[in-house]
């Protein structure tokens, strides 16, 4: 079809978009402007993974966590990174130190920097797993996880929106540890948005352990939405939910499963 055939062809929808824009005008502007953005920040992920593999590929000591985890910090010194850094880094290092998991979830694996954090502290039968979006992602950061010197008997990258992945989770937990434990450590650096929606999937499906998980939230953009939330949540159910740390970009909630004896005491 020529170009003025389809041009005449849409004369008909014209007076339909214009009644449609001047109705909807600030949902579709929103939707547009959030899909934008989001493509930007999938392309900049996708070349913020590639440089810095590349640079911690050639620069650090292949085998050694803790020179994977300098290279990463030497690189953000001078380029955009993904990474949490040192500080950040410091606080996530205690909470794994006080919670000694057997078992952790990460969601947004990025560069695979904190995944390096997080393992080099596990003991020798506790294993990660790890939730990215973007395929070319997740494979650069696994990569880099096994350069740092971790085997894949202590880490599984899996690849997906966290949303359609939660669910399958309990699949991928090692038999012997069995699906009802749980995980005892949550990080979430995905998409500030669906912090409060995962955390709920998350308890929903059984995947926060009973006996007690900690739950960090890197909070990078729309911090104060997110905090709001989060804080929400912990006053309405503070028998489940409480705010155990916060940091300028870190908050740690601590979930533990009611008694029947406080169930019964709350209902009085």
């Amino acid at each position: 079809m020529s170009s003025w055939m389809m041009a005449v062809a849409s004369v008909p929808l014209l007076p339909v978009m214009v009644v449609v824009y001047s109705r909807h005008g600030d949902t579709i502007t929103k939707l547009c402007r959030g899909a934008v953005a989001w493509t930007l920040r999938l392309a900049r992920g996708q070349v913020c993974a590639r440089t810095t593999h590349a640079f911690v590929l050639a620069q650090s000591t292949h085998g050694q966590a803790e020179s994977v985890l300098e290279t990463f910090d030497l690189y953000a010194r001078t380029h955009a990174s993904a990474s949490i850094g040192p500080l950040l880094g410091e606080a996530l290092d205690e909470v794994v130190g006080r919670v000694h998991p057997d078992r952790v979830l990460e969601l947004g694996t990025h560069c695979g920097y904190t995944a390096v954090s997080v393992l080099r502290l596990l003991g020798p039968t506790a294993r990660l797993l790890s939730v990215e979006q973007d395929p070319q992602v997740a494979d650069l950061a696994e990569e880099i996880i096994l350069v740092a010197g971790f085997k894949h008997a202590q880490f599984q990258v899996l690849t997906g929106e966290s949303g359609e992945v939660i669910p399958t989770l309990h699949s991928s937990l090692e038999p012997t540890q069995g699906s009802g434990g749980g995980f005892q450590l949550v990080l979430m650096d995905h998409d500030p948005r669906l912090y409060l929606l995962d955390l709920l999937a998350l308890e929903r499906e059984g995947l926060l352990c009973s006996a007690g998980c900690s739950i960090i939230f890197i909070l990078r953009e729309m911090r104060e939405k997110s905090v709001q939330e989060l804080k929400e949540l912990t006053r309405e159910r503070h028998q489940t939910y409480c705010i155990t740390s916060q940091m300028d970009a870190l908050m740690e909630i601590s979930f533990s499963q009611p008694s029947i004896q406080d169930l019964s005491t709350l209902g009085k």
